[in-house]
């Protein structure tokens, strides 16, 4: 297994501390492999194997325990049988366990165990489980892999054949950072396959079961409107009158429902608007990202044509990665990407595929320019020359990712 050292670093902090950790993230995104990573890590600090109960309830082997009563005394009696030493809780997709969060709040309290979980959807952060667990919990958000993550991984599994960063950063762009994609060696043919069954696993189990949506077909049509603006500005309305120009009626109200659904997934990511000059949020007209890009690709097929919503996406998984929170940027009478907020911090950012005229600089720039603030503002684009310019930093979007900067 190769380690993910950003998740790993921000779960050692909590390690041992009297707080559930709850690791949510996409199906298939590697929430699994950071709980046998972890085990991994007690055994060598000398924790025994025994005081280490690892429970994956997607395996057939944890059917008897599909319910909390009989999750909770299975766990109390490995706990009796142990010496006083704590006991070390791994409980992968808890979320298939009907009543899981208040076990989890009984055991915190009934045995001395330290308590890892899982879950591939929001309901594990749902209003139950902070009422469960009065606040003692703690989220770490696993995201697909990032292409610092992406190169890791293509040489751990032999698979950059000589290949530049280049070729390596467009296998990124066409193929997304679903781990599960190094084991098909980076192959459409499989690759591909692979990225749909994953889909429609999601959106069976995470989505259509889970909120008994009965139309799939308008389910599906959203998602495609979704895939096919990444990086716009719309609302649910204009998702409705889409529909209603392919004869098809949805209302905005169920139209919102199936937007929090996929989000609620972990399959796409909504962010709103910030008015630059009134300092608020702006409560109608979002953008929407996907967690997996590749996922996208796989269903519409790769296109040069869709590269700059494609680079918009990369960025914003990345600045998520990094703990931002994000917002798009809106004056008076311009746009910017992002705005990424961190504690004090704030960084400005606009993203286009190159800036290959004076038009596309002045249009890529001048948003930056306008706004009146000391805080950092960043253009990226995947141009190889440095057009910095009046304390506007630009950037080549490979090098950023990997956190380089060239002279």
């Amino acid at each position: 297994m190769i380690a993910r050292k950003i998740y790993m670093e921000k779960i050692r902090l909590f390690m041992g501390k009297p707080v559930v950790k709850v690791i949510t993230g996409m199906r298939r995104s590697g929430k699994s492999v950071i709980l046998k990573l972890l085990r991994e890590e007690f055994l060598k600090n000398k924790v025994s194997d025994e005081n280490i109960v690892y429970l994956d309830f997607e395996s057939m082997s944890t059917v008897p325990l599909a319910n909390a009563d009989e999750l909770y005394s299975y766990v109390i009696n490995k706990a009796t049988h142990k010496n006083k030493k704590r006991l070390v809780l791994m409980l992968d997709e808890i979320q298939q366990i009907q009543g899981w969060e208040k076990v989890i709040g009984s055991l915190r309290i009934d045995i001395n165990c330290d308590i890892y979980i899982t879950g591939s959807n929001s309901g594990l952060l749902s209003a139950d489980i902070a009422a469960a667990l009065a606040g003692r919990f703690v989220q770490i958000r696993i995201h697909t892999l990032s292409f610092a993550e992406h190169l890791d991984f293509t040489a751990g599994m032999g698979e950059d054949h000589g290949k530049d960063r280049n070729r390596q950063f467009a296998d990124f762009l066409r193929f997304g950072g679903l781990p599960g994609i190094h084991e098909m060696n980076i192959n459409t043919d499989a690759v591909y396959p692979y990225l749909l069954d994953i889909y429609n696993s999601v959106l069976l189990k995470d989505v259509i079961s889970r909120y008994r949506i009965r139309d799939i077909e308008l389910l599906e049509r959203t998602i495609h409107f979704l895939m096919h603006n990444v990086g716009n500005i719309f609302s649910a309305k204009r998702i409705s009158d889409f529909l209603k120009n392919q004869n098809r009626r949805l209302s905005v109200e169920t139209i919102y429902n199936y937007l929090d659904a996929l989000e609620s997934a972990f399959l796409i990511h909504k962010v709103s608007r910030w008015d630059i000059k009134g300092k608020r949020v702006l409560e109608t007209l979002e953008k929407y990202y996907f967690e997996d890009f590749g996922i996208k690709n796989a269903i519409l097929g790769y296109s040069e044509d869709s590269i700059s919503g494609l680079l918009e996406n990369v960025v914003y998984l990345e600045l998520r990665r990094r703990g931002y929170e994000i917002y798009v940027g809106q004056g008076v009478n311009y746009e910017i990407d992002f705005i990424a907020v961190r504690r004090d911090e704030t960084v400005y950012f606009q993203v286009t595929y190159l800036l290959a005229s004076p038009e596309t600089i002045e249009r890529e720039f001048s948003p930056l320019l306008s706004v009146n603030d000391n805080f950092p503002k960043y253009v990226l684009s995947l141009d190889e020359v440095n057009f910095s310019r009046k304390g506007i930093i630009h950037r080549n979007i490979r090098d950023w990712l990997l956190g380089e900067k060239r002279a």
